[in-house]
């Protein structure tokens, strides 16, 4: 690198160390683009495309600090409101998509700095969990075992239960336990008799280990993610709503307090029950939007969240409703 003080004209340097020598030059050297690009001999535009390369390659690695967005005073709101061990609080995107990937990319930031050596990590299911897991920069934890929650399903969104633990454990470094089942059957003895099959039941084992866990709260919504990942009818959502479901965890239904409402699907599904999420050293809930503030505040009160990741806007919401 000690030619990089030096001007140099582009086509003296190959396509690759001009990208990393570029991002030197702009995150080290703390030039600007103007400034890189007179010393390159090449055009500002080419210097925003390297500095583009360079992150899309993995060459630099951004990230922010954990405490200011577990520190500031919605954050602390939030800790005292609801007797959690912390909340991180990112702020409002444009719009309910950016918001949530901003979201995404607070937990997978924060997420190394609360898993240690020896824990055993269970990972649930769903379009927020999933993103978490895609923005983790890779890292390698010592001695962290990934669990799945919640068995597979067929989905049309991209994000069943096994991609979500499988990229959750590739990016930490960590053992992966998947669990190879479905995530719900037809027939109650069927579903019964797999969970004694040796493999199955030994990854369910597992999940009785799990000190830490990530997961979101989902909605009773008629577009619930439950009811289009097909592990609950129509039929069946309609049923436990009006039985006082108020929110989904772990594809389990729970009323306003959090509590389990036992119905048709128990014996069909093949996954953590509710009880195994409670007393755990970490519960972290990941969840955003208007409709999520009901469910959060259900996971809550049941006992299973100790940290929290959120945006302003749903924080408000919280403190407003709670």
């Amino acid at each position: 690198m000690a030619s990089m003080t030096r001007r140099r004209n582009a086509k003296q340097v190959s396509g690759e160390s001009i990208v990393i020598e570029a991002a030197w030059m702009y995150y080290h050297d703390e030039l600007n683009q103007a400034e890189i690009a007179k010393r390159l001999d090449v055009s500002r535009a080419t210097v925003v495309n390297y500095l583009q390369e360079a992150r899309e390659k993995g060459y630099i690695r951004i990230s922010l600090a954990p405490e200011v967005f577990s520190g500031h005073q919605l954050a602390e709101d939030l800790r005292e409101r609801f007797g959690l061990q912390a909340a991180f609080v990112v702020p409002d995107g444009g719009s309910a998509e950016s918001t949530l990937m901003r979201v995404a990319r607070g937990a997978a930031e924060w997420l190394p700095s609360l898993l240690n050596a020896g824990d055993r990590f269970g990972v649930a299911w769903g379009r927020t969990v999933y993103e978490v897991a895609e923005a983790l920069e890779q890292t390698r934890l010592k001695d962290v075992a990934v669990s799945q929650l919640v068995g597979s399903m067929a989905t049309p969104y991209g994000f069943t239960a096994e991609i979500c633990s499988a990229h959750m454990a590739q990016n930490l470094g960590a053992q992966c336990i998947n669990l190879h089942a479905p995530a719900v059957l037809n027939d109650p003895d069927l579903a019964a008799r797999l969970r004694e099959e040796p493999i199955i039941h030994n990854q369910l084992e597992a999940l009785s280990h799990c000190n830490k866990a990530i997961f979101a709260a989902g909605s009773c919504d008629p577009d619930s993610h439950i009811v289009g990942a097909g592990v609950a009818s129509a039929e069946d959502l309609a049923w436990y709503v009006a039985n006082g479901a108020t929110g989904v965890l772990c594809g389990r239904f729970i009323d306003a307090d959090g509590a389990a409402i036992p119905g048709p699907l128990d014996d069909r599904m093949i996954g953590v029950t509710l009880d195994k999420l409670q007393g755990l050293d970490m519960g972290l809930l990941v969840s955003d939007g208007a409709d999520k503030v009901v469910p959060m505040l259900a996971a809550i009160a049941g006992g299973y969240v100790t940290h929290l990741v959120t945006s302003a806007g749903s924080a408000r919401g919280l403190l407003a409703a709670g």
